[in-house]
């Protein structure tokens, strides 16, 4: 190890997009706590956001478990009829924040240094939101255009961020990171107009960035599906990239109890669509 990530003092966590595929993170997360790996500022870009958003929070990486293993698309969004660039409104994520928090944090109050990265869809420009609403900050990174619908804040029509940062490696350095870990769940979107594949891909072979990949397979990004399975895997990753640092605080035997808010109803056909029932 030419740096010990245990003893770096700027060290940050990129959370990259992925949709349903964000529960991978919360295996890295638990991994990074039981080897004595703790970030200074964390990243996330659409799922990331949400993920290092609780944690960033200070919520503990097995009560986000928990929280994972109960969320439904309706903690996201709610249906809306308005035309624009969606089917669902993100309005249902701040509902979430707000029932589970007590209120809506500001991202300057937060423990860890928090920011989400979303695009503006007028300038086709990332933009760094790490200061004010932490539910605003998720709402628009999470806004995949088409089901999510965009955000206007602060003079910005924003969008997911995966647009231009699915992995926001270059956010987490022009953050004050000296090194970073990155987690790769999905490539970049490639898009027209915001192809990003090889700028990115220059900064994942950096020497200052530890690159974790979750092996998933063709696993859908839309659909949640056998959450478990891609928190396993997430811990895998991570434990095969960070196997040099042994663990210090053992895995719960247990998840602690949580409470989740009631997600807003969706038609049948679309919920059925998002989130499958076992037979």
């Amino acid at each position: 190890m030419t740096t010990d990530l245990r003893y770096e003092p700027h060290l940050g966590l990129a959370l990259g997009g992925g949709g349903a595929l964000g529960a991978a993170h919360v295996g890295v997360l638990q991994v990074l706590a039981e080897r004595g790996i703790t970030p200074s500022l964390v990243v996330g870009t659409s799922a990331g956001s949400l993920i290092g958003g609780a944690y960033a929070s200070g919520m503990d990486p097995y009560t986000i478990e928990a929280m994972v293993l109960r969320a439904e698309w309706g903690h996201f969004g709610s249906l809306t009829f308005r035309p624009g660039l969606g089917i669902l409104d993100t309005a249902g994520l701040r509902a979430t924040i707000e029932a589970i928090s007590g209120g809506d944090p500001r991202i300057e109050d937060l423990p860890v240094r928090y920011a989400a990265v979303a695009t503006d869809l007028t300038t086709r420009r990332v933009v760094l939101l790490d200061h004010g609403s932490l539910a605003d900050a998720m709402r628009a990174s999470i806004s995949v255009p088409g089901l999510f619908r965009p955000l206007r804040l602060d003079g910005h029509l924003l969008a997911d961020g995966g647009l231009l940062e699915n992995l926001p490696l270059e956010a987490t350095f022009e953050l004050g990171a000296r090194h970073v870990i990155g987690v790769r769940l999905a490539p970049e979107w490639e898009a027209p107009g915001f192809e990003t594949t090889l700028k990115v891909h220059a900064l994942e072979i950096r020497a200052d960035v530890t690159l974790i990949s979750p092996q998933l397979g063709g696993r859908s990004q839309w659909v949640r599906e056998d959450m478990p399975g891609l928190i396993a895997l997430g811990r895998a990753a991570a434990e095969q990239a960070l196997d040099a640092y042994p663990v210090v605080a053992p895995r719960p035997e247990t998840l602690p109890e949580v409470e989740v808010p009631t997600p807003a109803r969706l038609p049948e056909p679309l919920r059925d669509l998002l989130e499958p029932r076992s037979e």
